[in-house]
């Protein structure tokens, strides 16, 4: 039933795809097979992925923070392609008749050429280099970047991408390499990233391990300690 579900999904991305034009990128995730992964593209160019290809970091958090229960989509929040480029995104949870998320649905919006266009128009309406000088759109996305630090979206080709990346984003807690870890610290980072759901990708414990520069044995017996942990918390109350 969850398979129908998703072909009748990644029709409507074709769909949609087409009727939107080249600047939406449609893409449709299988939630339900062995590894999770894109299986419905349309317009790929705008992040760089093809089929195949992992979840994202925000698809994952979805997932591992399970913010499909309170809400049926998450709207307009940034991403960065794979060319640089920023995206509107949003993403709808695709959901079996018992409530059960099998998919989603992800609509990423490239508004470069209008940014291009908007920027001409100024040239047109001010002489000589005055728009270059005073009113650039390229300012306006500086200054969003320099502003609050907001959750973006990462667009990865390999589970390898996806966990170097992760672990990227997590190692600034240590002030140490690696191999000078203690076990709490390693615990601490491999937390980190059960949060962030990185575990949820086939062969991440691989990646994780050598990157901690320890055996895969140790990141599941960490796992398992935290686990242990958790469900001793949620008991308590």
């Amino acid at each position: 039933m969850a398979s129908d579900l998703i072909r009748q999904y990644a029709t409507l991305a074709e769909f949609l795809g087409r009727a939107l034009g080249p600047d939406y990128e449609i893409a449709v995730h299988d939630l339900n097979k062995k590894q999770p992964s894109l299986v419905a593209l349309v317009n790929g160019h705008i992040s760089g992925r093809e089929v195949g290809a992992p979840l994202t970091n925000i698809a994952l958090q979805i997932i591992a923070d399970r913010t499909y229960l309170k809400q049926p989509y998450k709207l307009n929040y940034r991403g960065i392609s794979a060319s640089g480029k920023v995206l509107r995104c949003s993403t709808f949870f695709i959901k079996d008749e018992k409530g059960a998320l099998v998919g989603l649905l992800c609509i990423n919006f490239d508004d470069s050429r209008y940014k291009e266009l908007s920027q001409k128009v100024f040239a047109l309406c001010h002489p000589d280099h005055y728009a270059e000088k005073n009113i650039m759109v390229e300012d306006v996305k500086a200054n969003y970047e320099s502003s609050e630090k907001t959750e973006q979206e990462s667009f990865y080709s390999s589970i390898a991408a996806a966990t170097e990346d992760a672990l990227l984003s997590v190692m600034h807690t240590v002030a140490l390499p690696p191999e000078r870890l203690t076990q709490g610290e390693k615990m601490k980072i491999v937390g980190l990233l059960e949060q962030k759901g990185v575990f949820m990708m086939k062969g991440a414990v691989v990646t994780v391990a050598e990157k901690l520069a320890c055996s895969q044995a140790s990141i599941y017996r960490y796992l398992g300690k935290l686990n242990r942990e958790k469900k001793q918390v949620d008991a308590n109350g």
